[in-house]
């Protein structure tokens, strides 16, 4: 089932954009939280973005080249301010249609299908994980946090990730080990170490400091 993310400030008109769509088979979800757009797309990881100009805070035009930073999820701006400076902006920082208010819903979903048949015939999604603002993108192997951006080596991409799908739990250095040799990856107890403290210092430099804990005798989580 695809995954649509709404981000629109106006409630009535997310919400009939959200019943209209689930009419049609999509599961969407609505951002709650308009300074933190990055981490609803991060824990929704939708297959598509619905997104208005005129937001709280930062406006449709950021939110969107914070996103292309990340992902090439296919963002259809639906907004009122449909002159054609606007329409021109919104392409400039990577939107893949512009769709204006007041809009037909069936026009609008024509819209959705057509993008959903191009983007995902051939190509699979984008996957990020988020945690505390930290923001991993496995497509690309990168962190992002606070606008700062690192890129991991395949071994730190697969710890992080690893250590990032199962938070608040302590997982062992042989489960690690045994998920690096899965990629094909075979490394021993030194090196684990040596990728461990290597991932570190560049979450450090990032801004993430602790953001992985040495349980000793146990292993490694973040919380």
């Amino acid at each position: 089932m695809y995954k649509i993310l709404i981000v629109e400030d106006d409630p009535t008109i997310a919400g009939s954009l959200s019943d209209h769509l689930r009419k049609w088979g999509y599961e969407t979800a609505a951002a709650p939280d308009f300074q933190a757009v990055m981490q609803t797309f991060a824990h929704v990881s939708p297959h598509l973005i619905l997104m208005d100009i005129g937001l709280p805070f930062f406006n449709g035009y950021y939110w969107c080249s914070e996103i292309r930073k990340l992902s090439h999820v296919p963002i259809i701006f639906v907004s009122s301010a449909a002159d054609n400076m606007n329409i021109v902006m919104a392409v400039n920082m990577g939107a893949d249609d512009f769709v204006a208010k007041p809009f037909d819903m069936n026009v609008l979903v024509a819209k959705i299908q057509a993008l959903l048949r191009r983007t995902y015939s051939f190509t699979g999604q984008s996957s990020v994980l988020e945690h505390k603002g930290a923001i991993l993108n496995i497509s690309d192997g990168s962190v992002v946090f606070h606008e700062k951006k690192t890129v991991l080596t395949k071994n730190e991409l697969r710890i992080l990730q690893f250590l990032m799908e199962n938070v608040g739990s302590v997982l062992s250095r042989d489960a690690i080990m045994l998920r690096l040799w899965e990629g094909d990856s075979y490394v021993d107890d030194n090196t684990l170490t040596v990728n461990v403290t290597r991932l570190r210092k560049k979450l450090d430099e990032t801004g993430l400091a602790d953001f992985i804990i040495t349980r000793k005798g146990e292993g490694y989580l973040i919380e």
